[in-house]
């Protein structure tokens, strides 16, 4: 795995891949792509979608130079303040009609974390302030709408009355608070920290570092519990490989960033998912629910076992996870990019190649990461 290698796979597949599904006429990026490679222009367009290319082509500009991107980017940050922002009751649509119009307009924590984290790339890489002021407004509204003493809530409706929390409870739960935001809430306030040493988002990030190391880290079971209530008592049995093995280097980053030292939980995440998510072809497995693995292979828990394993020094098993990536996961078909899920034995499964929630988020990400980290000579 050389940086030429991850270079040429991020500008001959996955940039181009995205570029081509640029809508001009109605702006924004088209919606979904399904698995036979029909692109359906007329599919809503979903807010973490777009927050996510807007992030990718920031930091492909950022990583690569290539000035192409950075318009693709603001083609992207265009249709998010035209098209997602709330401009009655603030906050961010979860989504919108092909052309424009709000569709879905329940406002998710989750939601409104990536955009602050899109925004602050988006800063960075044009240097335009009404995207950091934008990020900041966001950021507001988070602490005062989506919180109570303890952390994060979830859910609201647009006009952000609490409601249940569907699109990010799973397993036959419904979460109250969810890993899963906290740690993209976190992600999203160290990425706008990096780029405007802001002492209020500063002592946020602390506050979550400690809600990490006290509330949601099982130290028994070496893992991040998932669902909860209000109080954090956990809902399900239920270990995330996936998303263990991304927190495990984004909250490195976190400490990084803030000049502190790292949590020891992220290197016991890490050495954990070693231990037991591993398949034999070098792939990493995709849950596990009261001892029950779940066996599919799905294309973000492998991007995210690269970075997770080379930040935590398994670099033999990043090589091989990015070398099933190269046998199986990415679609050898053109005009594809990267599958969405596998079976075991590596058959695809018929889903989506691009919808909500299949993006360029991790495999980009994974790219540029992987470029970072090997130009820092670590």
């Amino acid at each position: 795995m050389s940086i030429e290698e991850i270079k040429s796979h991020l500008t001959g597949v996955i940039i181009p891949f995205w570029k081509k599904l640029k809508d001009e006429e109605f702006g924004g990026f088209y919606g979904r792509m399904d698995f036979n490679l029909k692109v359906h222009k007329a599919a809503d367009k979903s807010g973490i979608l777009n927050s996510r290319i807007l992030w990718f082509f920031s930091n492909a500009f950022l990583t690569l130079g290539d000035k192409d991107c950075l318009e693709d980017a603001r083609h992207a940050y265009v249709f998010l303040k035209k098209a997602f922002l709330d401009k009655t009751h603030n906050g961010v649509y979860w989504s919108v009609t092909h052309d424009g119009k709000p569709q879905d307009v329940t406002k998710y924590t989750y939601n409104l974390a990536f955009a602050v984290y899109a925004l602050a790339s988006y800063y960075d890489a044009s240097k335009d302030y009404e995207a950091l002021d934008l990020a900041y407004e966001l950021v507001k509204i988070i602490e005062k709408k989506c919180r109570d003493e303890a952390g994060y809530l979830e859910a609201f409706d647009r006009e952000f009355k609490p409601i249940e929390n569907e699109q990010l409870s799973e397993n036959g739960v419904i979460a109250k608070r969810t890993m899963n935001t906290l740690l993209h809430v976190y992600e999203a306030y160290t990425e706008l920290y990096r780029v405007h040493k802001n002492p209020n988002v500063e002592a946020k990030l602390k506050q979550m570092l400690e809600i990490f190391a006290e509330k949601v880290y099982n130290p028994e079971k070496k893992r991040l519990d998932v669902f909860f209530d209000l109080d954090y008592k956990s809902l399900i049995d239920l270990t995330s490989y996936g998303h263990d093995i991304e927190a495990s280097w984004l909250i490195d980053r976190g400490t990084d960033v803030l000049g502190l030292p790292r949590l020891a939980l992220t290197k016991s995440l890490a050495e954990q998912i070693h231990k037991i998510a591993l398949d034999e072809d070098g792939s990493v497995f995709n849950e596990d629910e009261a001892g029950n693995v779940d066996t599919k292979k799905v294309w973000w828990v492998q991007a995210e076992a690269v970075l997770g394993f080379l930040n935590a020094g398994y670099t033999e098993t990043a090589e091989r996870i990015w070398n099933y990536i190269k046998a199986r996961m990415i679609d050898s078909r053109e005009g594809s990019e990267w599958l969405n899920e596998l079976l075991k034995d590596g058959t695809p499964i018929e889903m989506d190649i691009v919808n909500g929630w299949k993006c360029p988020y991790h495999n980009g990400r994974m790219c540029f990461e992987v470029v970072n980290f090997y130009e820092r000579g670590k």
